[in-house]
């Protein structure tokens, strides 16, 4: 759906141009308006977000965030019939992208707001990220988690530097807590994505995009509340208004493109997907009018295409990245005709708990039908399950797992029942299995 309904000094100067700004509300040329922001911020909340306002974060970064890679992918590029490469955002200080934002946020508050400290609210890689900034700054730090967040995470955010606070079940709840705590100390409250500093220091990926690839025709980014999203569309439509922008969200928690159909942003209920960085309920006010008049296309992502991605990622690009960070590429496999090339796809974070890579890998290998769990029935003899063992090594199946039944309401007296966890090469193979078995007089019951 069209969206319409840092070490280095980045490349040339001047004002975004006026003809690629069609906001509803007239903003000065050269800049987007924020609005308000909705989160009640000090500092520059009210402020428009300019191509200098985006230069000046890439200085203001210079030796804290790094210049990542820009890495090409042989596999998608023969998919797309172009040049792809990854933006190693996965492979940034702290695992994201969000250092970027949160320092140049934090870096901006007067000496009174710093001796207040700031706090945060955050899953992982925003808390990680304003944690390392306020350290780095001399700023005390706050961050709120929620009570199940991944011990990993809780323990890199508090090795950072941050004093952690665990509280509510989602970020919703948190986030509250959080605002709560901003007005009852003092201390400044760092949004995730809603205020034009955090913008502006997320666009510093979109600058290094262009001087990293100057050829670019598409950049693909996922979004969450958006500021990632946003900050790359101001610094890319600026110096490249040919160059499409192409946003991707998980299809279970797609806040923009209702919000972008209603023209504001809107909440939707209940958001559930496993791509937690992605997992935003509603767009930001200030990144939202950005992508509606910047974002060329914002499209979505099923949970199946989520993993397969993450293991392609894996095991083509020897990359660990996170589900929200490898959203782009799963638009990109999604449908790989529908992208110009050279594409940029943004791997925006690699934080990922390993219980939880562990759930998703598998799910991606049962998605690309190179995962295969069926149950059977043999006759409950010596030896029996040695002989389907045997029958399952000349298909060139890998067991990973058997589970072996024989007391069970709904077996003979002669019968047992053994479910099967398999590695097989794809979808044809599953099936060769499956009339293997038959055709060697198993009952195949799923």
């Amino acid at each position: 759906m069209a969206a319409r309904h840092g070490d280095e000094d980045g490349p040339g100067s001047g004002p975004v141009p006026a003809s690629h700004l069609t906001s509803p509300a007239p903003a000065s040329e050269g800049s987007v308006s924020g609005g308000s922001g909705g989160s009640g911020e000090p500092g520059r909340a009210g402020a428009a977000i300019t191509l200098d306002d985006v230069r000046s974060a890439q200085k203001t970064l210079s030796g804290v965030s790094r210049l990542t890679a820009l890495e090409g992918s042989r596999y998608l590029s023969g998919l797309v019939g172009a040049p792809v490469h990854f933006k190693c955002e996965n492979l940034q200080r702290t695992g994201s992208f969000k250092l970027r934002g949160g320092y140049v946020r934090i870096a901006g508050l007067s000496p009174e707001e710093r001796a207040a400290g700031v706090v945060a609210a955050s899953a992982g890689n925003h808390a990680q990220g304003v944690a390392l900034a306020a350290s780095l700054l001399g700023v005390r730090s706050t961050v709120f988690m929620p009570e199940g967040a991944p011990l990993p995470k809780i323990a890199a955010t508090r090795d950072y530097g941050a004093e952690v606070r665990l509280y509510g079940q989602i970020v919703d709840e948190t986030m509250r807590a959080a605002k709560e705590y901003a007005e009852r100390t003092g201390a400044v409250f760092i949004h995730p994505f809603d205020h034009p500093d955090i913008i502006a220091g997320q666009g510093t990926v979109g600058l290094e995009i262009l001087e990293q690839c100057p050829e670019v025709r598409t950049v693909v980014v996922g979004i969450g509340g958006g500021g990632l999203a946003a900050g790359i569309a101001v610094a890319v439509k600026a110096l490249r208004p040919d160059v499409r922008v192409v946003g991707v969200q998980a299809e279970g928690a797609a806040a923009y493109p209702p919000s972008l159909a209603a023209g504001r942003p809107v909440m939707i209920d209940a958001p559930v997907t496993m791509a937690d960085g992605i997992k935003v309920g509603r767009p930001g006010d200030v990144p939202f009018q950005i992508i509606e008049n910047l974002v060329d296309e914002v499209r979505t992502v099923t949970e199946d295409e989520l993993s397969g991605a993450l293991l392609l990622c894996l095991e083509r690009a020897k990359l660990v990245v996170e589900p929200a960070g490898a959203s782009p590429v799963a638009a990109l496999l999604s449908a790989p005709e529908s992208f110009e090339g050279p594409v940029v796809a943004v791997l925006s974070g690699g934080n990922v708990d390993p219980l939880l890579m562990q759930r998703i890998l598998r799910h991606g290998m049962a998605a690309a039908g190179r995962y295969l769990s069926l149950r059977l029935r043999l006759t409950d003899r010596p030896g029996a399950l040695a002989t389907l063992l045997g029958v399952l090594s000349t298909l060139d199946a890998n067991v990973l797992d058997v589970s072996h039944v024989r007391t069970n309401p709904r077996l003979g007296l002669s019968e047992a029942e053994v479910e099967l966890h398999l590695e097989t090469k794809g979808p044809d193979h599953c099936e060769d299995v499956r009339e293997a078995l038959r055709g060697a007089g198993y009952t195949v019951m799923a």
